[in-house]
């Protein structure tokens, strides 16, 4: 697990990116205030996701409105057909952490 940021840095409701080991990480605060880290790159345009909208447990791509499951990282709608990683996360102290072993099986 590597230690990405203070749970005070991710407010409720937004997503901020991280370099993670020169991968790009979007570290998201769920509406249900859970911790969530996906690939920041929509899998139908090469496009940051953490420049999204977050509502519920999705992140919305700014570019063309595909939504990604945090949990699952499944889009729910298109144009995106692919899902995106999803990394492990855990909140230790106050620090989140962040596993860059896909949960999902997701590697791209």
């Amino acid at each position: 697990m590597i230690r990405i940021c203070s749970a005070e840095d991710v407010p409720k409701g937004a997503a901020i990116s991280a370099d993670v080991d020169g991968v790009q990480v979007a570290v998201v605060h769920g509406d249900d205030d859970a911790f969530y880290a996906v690939r920041d790159e929509c899998s139908h345009a090469a496009v940051a996701l953490s420049e999204g909208e977050v509502e519920g447990c999705t992140l919305e791509c700014w570019l063309h409105g595909s939504r990604f499951d945090l949990r699952t990282g499944e889009p729910t709608g298109l144009p995106a057909t692919e899902p995106v990683p999803v990394y492990p996360v855990e909140v230790r102290d106050g620090e989140i952490y962040v596993s860059m072993t896909p949960s999902n099986g997701v590697t791209r």
